[in-house]
Formats: C-alpha cells, structure tokens, sequence
C-alpha cells in the first residue's frame, strides 16, 4: 500500500522521502520513481533510526511501518512489536519536530474477533492480548494510544485510519493473505486452501479506494479513529467461487484448520468517513479481482 500512497502524492506534485528496511516490502514497487527529482527512498528500519539528510521542511508523516499479514507478523513477533511501538514513537517525534501532520495507519484487527457488528469505532474490541495474534493486534493498538497521547499532550495534528481488508496489485504472492493466495493458486491451478470452513467473512477494499480514502483523512482536520475500508462483506467461500469464476480457473477447494483467533467476521461501519472525508469504496469486487489477477498473471506466468 506504502508504494500506492507514494505514487499518488508524486502524482499531485509532492515530494516523497520513503522510508522502509525493505523487509516485507519490494523496491520493486517504488522502482519506477527512484529517478524521479521529487522521489527518494531511504533503507531504514523506523524502529531504530528515523532520519534523513535534507533540510526541508516535512509537511506530513505518514506512518504505514509494519507487517500486515498474518505470515509476516507471527514469523517477526518482536520486529512487529517494536515497529508499532518505537517505530511510531520515532516517527511521532519527526512530525512533532516539524509541526507536521500525522497520519497513523492502524488497523481493523484492533477490533479483535468482534461481538458488534459491523465494526463502529467507538467500539473497543474483543482483543486476546497474549495470543499469536496479539503482537500485531496489540501493535497497532499501542501505535493508537502513542499517536493520541502525542496529540493531547503535545499537539501534534493526528489523524488514525482504521484499515480494512485491502488488495490489489503490488501485493506479495506469498504474503499469506486471502485474496493473493486465491488468485495465485488458481492461476497455478492448485487447489485453493480455506481455512476453516469459509463461513468466516472479510470487507475487501481495492487499494486504489484506500489510498483515496487516505489522503482523505491526511488532507482533513479529522483526528479519528475513523474506518478506511469497504463494507461490501462476504465470506471466505463466496471469495474462492469469485476468484474460480474471474480467472477461468479448474482448481478445487481445498480445507484446512482454522487458526488461532482467526476474527469470524469483519465489516466496517464507514458512516464517519461518509459524512466527515465524504469517501467511501466504488471498485466493485469484480473489477478489484480483475486488475488484481492481471497484476498476479505476468509475475506468475510471465519471465
């Protein structure tokens, strides 16, 4: 998503300064605008070191440091841990120093396995503080409390996005999430693996929906939380049938034990983004799965 978000600001004519220790992500993904005058990338884990060498003055900090599947966070416990925590703090200290505005990209999973539904965000969540999951749960949600702690007590300009379920191309083909795993099984015509029975449900949104609805947040005065994603809710089974169905694909379905935590439902309540950023979703799935498989058909098939 971070290389999405850099895209749109070069788009609009701002000067990007992109800071990742390339560990989940691809430079790959930014290649396109390393020659650009407007465009830097800087190899840095934010956990440990937050600086750069222009003097210019820093409008926005956007902070979209961490793992964000579920493979990636419960093989790097402590680096997801550390990044939520000390990689925001830093990133804190750099907006503050530069009256910069902040934009914190939480997440939906503060939500937990949620007993209200769809998600509002007022709601405080139904979080297992000391299960697998809990090192990104509990990450994001500190990252939340750092920002908000930050803004009452220093007046730093804050906004939080609470982010959904979001694909599109540029997502990693063994990332372990649910639609890139479809996609790239059934182009491989392997079986796609459901986890649990697929009754569980997810709200995807397309990330170019999500960057919109980003730089909604990041070009108001609205603090937040507010939820960034999209409320078009279905379950895991009805997203293999999707996927079978837009790829012309043959595989089977294939089951497996679900995992630990595993939330059983997911949508958002998105009237706080309606009515205070005016956005909301309009990538229908169908056109989302479209682009996406395109994307996912030239790395699997292609050189």
């Amino acid at each position: 998503m971070g290389s999405h978000l850099c895209d749109r600001l070069i788009d609009r004519g701002d000067t990007v300064v992109c800071m990742d220790d390339l560990s989940s992500g691809s430079r790959r993904n930014v290649e396109h605008l390393l020659g650009h005058d407007r465009f830097r990338l800087v190899v840095t884990d934010v956990s440990e070191k937050v600086e750069f060498e222009d003097s210019f003055k820093v409008d926005a900090v956007c902070n979209l440091a961490s793992p964000a599947s579920p493979q990636e966070y419960l093989a790097r416990p402590f680096d997801t841990l550390a990044v939520g925590s000390e990689g925001t703090r830093r990133l804190l200290e750099l907006a503050r120093a530069h009256d910069a505005r902040f934009l914190m990209a939480s997440t939906s999973e503060v939500y937990g396995d949620p007993e209200v539904h769809p998600q509002v965000e007022s709601y405080r969540g139904n979080v297992d503080p000391t299960g697998p999951r809990s090192v990104y749960d509990e990450a994001k949600r500190f990252a939340e409390s750092l920002t908000m702690a930050m803004h009452r007590a220093h007046g730093v300009d804050v906004g939080i996005a609470r982010i959904f379920n979001t694909y599109g191309p540029r997502l990693s083909a063994g990332d372990g999430r649910v639609v890139s795993n479809f996609i790239v099984q059934a182009l491989r015509g392997e079986p796609l693996t459901i986890y649990g029975d697929g009754s569980q449900t997810r709200s995807l949104c397309f990330v170019d929906d999500e960057i919109d609805g980003l730089l909604a947040l990041l070009d108001s005065t609205l603090t937040g939380p507010v939820n960034i994603g999209s409320p078009d809710e279905r379950t895991v089974h009805d997203l293999a049938q999707r996927v079978l169905e837009a790829t012309g694909s043959s595989s089977d379905i294939a089951f497996g034990p679900l995992p630990v935590d595993d939330p059983t439902r997911r949508c958002p309540d998105i009237t706080l983004a309606r009515n205070e950023l005016g956005w909301e979703p309009t990538t229908g799935l169908r056109e989302g799965l479209d682009r996406t498989i395109e994307y996912f058909a030239r790395k699997v098939t292609g050189p």
